[in-house]
């Protein structure tokens, strides 16, 4: 064979062309070097005998041929697979119908099946009871009535032993040789045929044999799967270039001339289109060589990697979709934090000076959250009166950040006047029904004045607690109003609580006593434990140990703090 070529093919025909040539130069110097050594009398023998047809795979006797039926008997035993020489019963009409086991191997085709050679003499329907509904004994008949003979008939044989069903699966073979029938069976498929095909089916292989010299090709079951290709018609190796991706001919040519060099192994990943999909294939070439040295058939193995390279591709997919999900969360925290540090400020100076300590605290429901729709405000306003709110906004995210934004600098706006809380959360429930996008939302909105008077307003909220003197209670509720957005036009009340040196107000949202299959009524009887257990403790530190409470259980929103304390 001559060696690879420097410049590979880059297009189909090119490729076909190459295998085409290499095949023929193979087959000239083969068929030089028989006829150089092959001496003329024995060659004219050959073809002579060459140019009779011949009958593949079946028994052939020529008209006249005198075969001894003992001569015939005694060759059964070099048959490796069972065999039997029947001869026909007929009826009184002439008609056959049963056979006689006249010869037989002693070769089984199945562990409970007996061998041939031991029923001689019996009839074939005594030895084999499941021949008449399987056709197979009709079939036996016609090619003993016809003379045509019978080639891997597949017969389902099913018989009862010893109370149990049987089942057999089997090819049978038969010709006419004069007054009798010789017939062979063998399995359809051994066990290692079976192991086989399951191995190529769990491993998504198979592989093919390309016969260069006399054209010959056979595919394993898998590779036949592989390809989708009839298992009657495996491709030539040109037949299996037109399949291939136009980009993938150079790989292609560079495996089928190393092998067909004589280099082994030789190994590559190629693409293939298969009835309207992309297959990706790894393939590993092999030289079968002749007693000259010359490679005289291709062997290729095939693995189908197109489930993994399918699963690869949806795990990028899925890895890129993760990263710019990742990045979007990042950029919508970093705008979040932003937005925390800008509507969430505390003025504790200016609180101080009056008389005022304030700590507060936002408390995400999801660690990497900067914020959501809980709030709270808590300013000195202009005419000596300090502002003090906190409201949860329907939602996550950065629609609910808009929301809670918009509802705070409403606030600020309005406390601005000198309007009671009652009018102000009036208002305020106006602009929120009035916005067809808006979602419902709680609120307390309170002003202490410089006396500690609190006045406050309550649109649907948890009640503050009040810390006084060790002892902790909610503050009365009889003014409370629905959530705003729910009900067009209605006026809020403004209830009044005188607040004492050393009182300490706890405005919290839902988020912090809500927990998962637990009435409310509980969380707020525990938050008002904690925040008796720590009293004589700065708002500050009281926080740190109802956010450590907090911490440790499971919450699904988010939740504010807002603790004030009268020095």
């Amino acid at each position: 064979m001559s060696s690879p070529l420097p410049d590979l093919p880059d297009d189909v025909a090119s490729l076909k062309a190459l295998i085409e040539d290499e095949i023929a130069t193979l087959r000239a110097e083969v068929r030089r070097k028989t006829e150089k050594h092959v001496p003329t009398a024995t060659a004219t023998a050959i073809a002579s005998r060459n140019s009779v047809p011949r009958l593949e795979g079946s028994l052939s006797l020529a008209a006249g041929d005198d075969v001894p039926d003992a001569r015939l008997a005694a060759g059964l035993p070099a048959i490796p697979v069972s065999a039997a020489l029947l001869t026909p019963v007929r009826n009184d009409s002439g008609a056959i119908e049963d056979f006689v086991i006249s010869a037989g191997n002693q070769v089984r085709s199945s562990e409970w099946l007996e061998a041939p050679g031991r029923q001689v003499g019996q009839r074939f329907l005594q030895a084999r009871p499941g021949a008449a509904t399987s056709g197979l004994l009709a079939a036996l008949t016609e090619v003993f009535t016809t003379g045509k003979s019978l080639n891997a008939l597949s017969v389902d044989y099913t018989e009862e032993r010893h109370g149990r069903l049987r089942r057999a699966p089997l090819l049978y073979y038969a010709a006419s040789c004069g007054d009798q029938l010789l017939t062979t069976w063998r399995p359809a498929r051994s066990q290692t045929e079976l192991l086989t095909l399951d191995a190529q089916h769990i491993a998504s292989m198979g592989w093919g044999h390309w016969d260069l010299l006399s054209g010959g090709v056979s595919w394993s079951e898998g590779l036949h799967r592989i390809f989708r290709t009839d298992p009657h018609m495996p491709w030539s190796l040109t037949e299996l270039c037109d399949a291939v991706l136009p980009m993938e001919v150079p790989a292609l040519a560079e495996l089928i001339t190393a092998v067909l060099a004589g280099e082994e192994p030789a190994w590559t990943r190629v693409r293939f289109q298969v009835l309207g999909e992309v297959r990706t294939l790894d393939l590993l070439g092999r030289p079968v060589a002749g007693t000259d040295g010359r490679p005289w058939a291709v062997h290729i193995v095939a693995r189908d990697l197109t489930p993994q390279m399918r699963s690869r591709r949806r795990l990028v997919e899925t890895q890129r979709e993760s990263e710019r999900l990742r990045q979007q969360a990042a950029a919508e925290r970093r705008i979040a934090s932003v937005l925390r540090e800008a509507l969430l400020p505390t003025h504790s100076r200016e609180l101080a000076e009056q008389g005022l300590t304030v700590a507060a605290a936002y408390l995400p429901a999801e660690p990497d959250a900067a914020v959501g729709g809980d709030w709270y405000k808590c300013r000195p306003l202009p005419d000596g009166r300090v502002l003090v709110a906190i409201g949860d906004a329907v939602g996550h995210g950065l629609d609910a950040v808009a929301r809670m934004a918009q509802q705070r600098h409403a606030l600020a706006g309005l406390a601005q006047t000198s309007a009671s809380p009652g009018e102000v959360t009036t208002w305020l429930n106006e602009l929120v029904c009035s916005d067809p996008d808006a979602l419902t939302a709680t609120m307390i909105t309170g002003r202490i004045d410089r006396n500690h008077v609190l006045r406050w307003a309550c649109a649907g909220h948890p009640a503050p607690l009040l810390r006084r003197a060790g002892e902790v209670s909610p503050l009365p509720v009889d003014h409370l109003g629905p959530l705003l957005g729910l009900m067009p036009g209605f006026p809020y009340e403004t209830a009044s609580v005188q607040l004492q040196s050393g009182d300490l107000l706890l405005l919290y949202t839902d988020g912090v006593v809500e927990r998962r299959g637990e009435d409310i009524g509980e969380g707020i009887d525990r938050l008002a434990r904690s925040l008796a257990e720590n009293a004589g403790r700065s708002p500050a530190e009281t926080l740190e140990r109802i956010i450590a409470d907090y911490t440790r259980s499971a919450h699904d929103d988010d939740a504010c703090l807002l603790a004030v304390q009268v020095n």
